[in-house]
């Protein structure tokens, strides 16, 4: 079942599909250091270029991903929105699905695209899948729900001409149950970065990797660890942190300031989250009875929807369709994390008084207890 990819990144959707027995045979990435991690890491697919070149796909196609670019649609970018000079490139996508005969496709996205500009992103994605005949769904999925240690949620999209997609993506469900509060007697993740608006506390694990830091990491994540060691996760966590195995994107470069990888796995594809969706993809289940209402023109996005040719139907399904047992933080952890300095502590403190934000009992305290304490930490 062969698979083709487009905005393929570090391939990251592609993986999950190969761990799920899908075949890759080309991947589509604009980016020169995401090319050289893919030819390294799928050495028996076609590699091209821009998307904007293809003339066509395969003809033996029998599912298209497509990660495409999220930097106009998420909340830490310019919010222009899906005609954005980044995310607008989404048109090519359907151009090729006009001129072949895929079956089905499969789109990941942030999960703000359902929020900005009163989810107009979802709306043209939804009505362009329509107008080429393809029944859809969507649902927002969690990353922590795949064992991995990141709260990472995201948009998934399986459109098709010839499958109904609810069976793929609403044929499980869990009892989804609050999440754990926070407190200081385990791991709490939060970026450091922030501190006046929202910081992204999670607990036993990291908040979203992201692309774009200033410092060449992914929005910068720290964590505080009981010991009141406050560090940043190294690239090799990082890697592990997306499903990867560590040295993913390691192409023998030195002397880089600001390395491409840690943009490159900040907008990455979580792996396992992938990987579920291609399983049920290749085994299907039965669509669970979950609770439906009708999603009229003017209503906000919902976490989960689908239209199989009667209508956009909204579906109360959770971010969580399986649980499986996560990892704690603390087992990524190694000697290359790097401390928090007392510059950035200091920095950080100051803008969380500033903002007034709630944190858990004693962080603040803890915070301030790690100035001076980086050779310790280390």
């Amino acid at each position: 079942m062969p698979i083709v990819g487009l905005f393929a990144g570090i391939g990251g959707l592609e993986l999950g599909f190969s761990k799920a027995g899908f075949e890759t045979s080309l991947l589509a990435e604009i980016d020169p250091t995401a090319r050289e991690i893919l030819k390294s890491r799928f050495p028996g697919a076609e590699i091209a270029g821009d998307v904007n070149d293809l003339r066509g796909l395969p003809s033996n196609t029998s599912v298209l991903t497509a990660g495409f670019p999220c930097q106009n649609l998420s909340m830490a970018g310019d919010k222009r929105g899906i005609e954005g000079t980044k995310s607008s490139v989404v048109s090519e996508l359907f151009r090729l699905i006009a001129k072949s005969s895929v079956p089905t496709v499969v789109i990941e996205n942030v999960y703000f695209m359902l929020q900005l500009d009163r989810g107009r992103a979802m709306h043209s994605l939804a009505s362009r899948f329509e107008e080429l005949g393809y029944s859809w769904a969507y649902r927002v999925l969690d990353t922590m729900a795949f064992g991995l240690p990141q709260r990472r949620r995201r948009v998934f999209m399986v459109a098709s001409r010839d499958r109904d997609p609810r069976c793929v993506l609403f044929a499980d469900e869990t009892d989804a149950t609050s999440d754990i509060p926070p407190t200081l007697e385990s791991p709490v993740g939060f970026y450091w970065t922030e501190g006046r608006s929202g910081v992204g506390i999670t607990h036993d694990g990291i908040p979203p990797l992201k692309g774009g830091s200033s410092l060449g990491i992914p929005s910068a994540p720290a964590v505080l660890f009981p010991d009141g060691a406050v560090l940043m996760p190294s690239l090799k966590a990082c890697e592990r942190l997306q499903g990867f195995n560590p040295g993913w994107t390691s192409l023998g470069q030195t002397g880089l300031i600001r390395k491409p990888e840690w943009r490159l796995l900040g907008n990455a594809v979580s792996v396992p989250v992938a990987q579920w969706v291609a399983s049920r993809l290749f085994s299907e289940g039965t669509a669970l009875d979950l609770e439906t209402c009708a999603l009229n023109a003017g209503d906000r996005w919902p976490s989960a929807a689908f239209n199989i040719g009667g209508g956009r139907v909204a579906i109360r399904a959770s971010d969580k369709p399986v649980r499986l047992p996560k990892d704690s933080i603390a087992e990524f952890r190694d000697s290359n994390w790097t401390p928090l300095s007392d510059r950035a502590l200091n920095g950080f403190l100051k803008r969380a008084v500033e903002g007034g934000l709630r944190f858990p009992f004693g962080f603040i305290d803890a915070i301030r207890l790690a100035i001076g304490q980086k050779d310790a930490a280390a």
